[in-house]
C-alpha cells in the first residue's frame, strides 16, 4: 500500500507537469488559446485540445499505475473516452506507447500539423518523476492492491483551466474562480464496499516562482483504511461559526437555510474538487451541493482525505431523509462502486441527491438540521 500511495502521488505530479506544460510552452499554449477564443475552428483538433489534455493525463496515470501494479488493470477508471477523430476522419485511440517517439507519432496523428506540440507532450509523458518526499517515503501500510479500484479526474474544473484567469483575488483564502481551482484528483476505493480509502489531490497552479514566474504546485494525500488514519495535513481547528463553500448555482432556499447558522460566512468557488479541498485545508468547514451535478471522479480522492482527517462526505438527500424520520445514526456516505442502473453514460456515476463534505461531525449535524427544513431537498 505504501508503494501504491507513492505511485499515486508520482502519477499526480506527472499529470500536474503536463497541465502546466500546456500553459507554459508556446506550441501548446497556442492550442489552449485557440480553444478559449474560438479561433481556427476549421482545424478540428483545436476544438478538442482541452479534452486531449484531459485524456492524455488520464491515460498516463492509467499506464503508469497499471505497469507498476498489474492487479489494478481494468479497475482504473476516468471521466474521459480516449478516442478522437482526426482531420482525416480516422479514429485514433490515445495511449502511452513504448517510446517517446512512438507516442509523439500517435499524438501527431491527432494534432497534425503541430509536430512541436506532439513532441513536447510525448516527452512529458515519458519523463521520470522523483518525489524526494521523506514523509511519504516513510509511510508503511498493508492493503492488497487487488482489493482496490481507482477513480481519476485528470483536470478537475477544466473550464477554469482553459480560461486561465490568474487575477482572481481570494476571499478568506478561497479563490472564487480561476486557474488555482484546476486540480488533479486520484482516489482509490475498496472494490467490495465502495468506500474511499486513499486520495491524492494535486494543485498544479498553487503559486508562481518569484524568479522564473512559472507555476509551482503542491500535493496532499490521505489514507483511511480500517483503523488507520494518515494524512499529509493536520485536521483544521473547530470554529464556532462555520464557513460553508457553495456553487454559485446553488439555490436560494439552501442559502437562506444556512444563513442563521453561518451568518456572512458563505463563500463561492468553482470546481467540486476545489471546494472539497477548501474544506480539507480548513478554509471552509463544509461544502454543500443540493444537485446531483458531481460525479464519482470528482469526489473520491478528496473524500478519502476528509475521512483521514476525521470527516467525510455524505449523500445529502439520503442523509436528510434519515434525519426527517428520526434516524440519529451516522448518515450515509458516498460510495464509488455502484453505478445508477437506470442511467446512461456518465450519469451512471453521478452523485445523485447532492453531497455534504465536512471535517467536524458537530458542523455536519448542525447543517443537516438546518437543511432538513428546506422543502424539496
Amino acid at each position: 500500500m505504501a508503494g501504491l500511495l507513492q505511485a499515486l502521488v508520482g502519477a499526480s505530479e506527472k499529470a500536474a507537469h503536463i497541465a502546466r506544460l500546456c500553459r507554459q510552452e508556446e506550441p501548446l499554449f497556442q492550442l489552449l488559446v485557440a480553444e478559449k477564443t474560438g479561433a481556427d475552428r476549421n482545424r478540428r483538433f483545436l476544438q478538442d485540445f482541452k479534452t486531449l489534455a484531459d485524456v492524455l493525463i488520464q491515460e498516463v496515470i492509467k499506464h503508469d499505475l497499471g505497469k507498476e501494479f498489474p492487479e489494478l488493470k481494468g479497475h482504473i477508471h476516468g471521466e474521459e473516452s480516449n478516442e478522437f477523430r482526426n482531420g482525416q476522419g480516422e479514429m485514433v485511440a490515445v495511449r502511452v506507447c513504448t517510446t517517446p517517439g512512438e507516442t509523439a507519432a500517435l499524438l501527431l496523428s491527432v494534432l497534425e500539423p503541430e509536430r512541436a506540440a506532439a513532441e513536447l507532450l510525448a516527452a512529458a509523458v515519458h519523463r521520470d518523476v522523483a518525489l524526494g518526499d521523506a514523509e511519504l517515503a516513510g509511510v508503511a501500510l498493508s492493503i492488497p492492491p487487488q482489493d482496490l479500484a481507482i477513480w481519476i479526474d485528470p483536470i478537475d474544473s477544466t473550464n477554469e483551466y482553459i480560461g486561465g484567469r490568474e487575477d482572481v483575488a481570494p476571499i478568506d483564502g478561497i479563490a472564487p474562480a480561476g486557474l488555482r481551482s484546476a486540480l488533479v484528483l486520484i482516489g482509490a476505493y475498496d472494490r467490495r464496499t465502495g468506500c474511499p480509502v486513499l486520495g491524492v489531490i494535486n494543485e498544479p497552479f498553487f503559486c508562481r516562482d518569484p524568479l522564473t514566474h512559472r507555476w509551482q504546485g503542491r500535493y496532499h494525500w490521505g489514507v483511511a483504511y480500517g483503523d488507520t488514519r494518515l494524512c499529509s495535513l493536520s485536521p483544521p481547528p473547530l470554529r464556532p461559526t462555520p464557513c460553508v463553500v457553495l456553487s454559485r448555482a446553488e439555490g436560494a432556499a439552501v442559502r437562506a437555510a444556512l444563513g442563521p447558522l453561518c451568518g456572512d460566512r458563505l463563500r463561492f468557488a468553482a470546481g467540486a474538487g476545489y471546494k472539497m479541498l477548501c474544506v480539507i485545508l480548513g478554509l471552509a468547514d463544509a461544502y454543500i451541493l443540493s444537485e446531483g451535478s458531481t460525479f464519482a471522479w470528482d469526489a473520491c480522492a478528496p473524500h478519502a482525505i476528509l475521512r483521514a482527517l476525521g470527516g467525510g462526505t455524505v449523500a445529502l438527500a439520503a442523509a436528510l431523509r434519515a434525519r426527517r424520520v428520526g434516524d440519529a445514526g451516522p448518515p450515509p456516505e458516498l460510495v464509488y462502486n455502484r453505478p445508477a442502473e437506470e442511467a446512461a453514460g456518465v450519469e451512471r456515476w453521478a452523485n445523485r441527491g447532492g453531497l455534504l463534505a465536512y471535517v467536524h461531525p458537530q458542523h455536519l449535524e448542525f447543517m443537516l438540521a438546518a437543511l432538513a427544513a428546506v422543502p424539496g431537498l
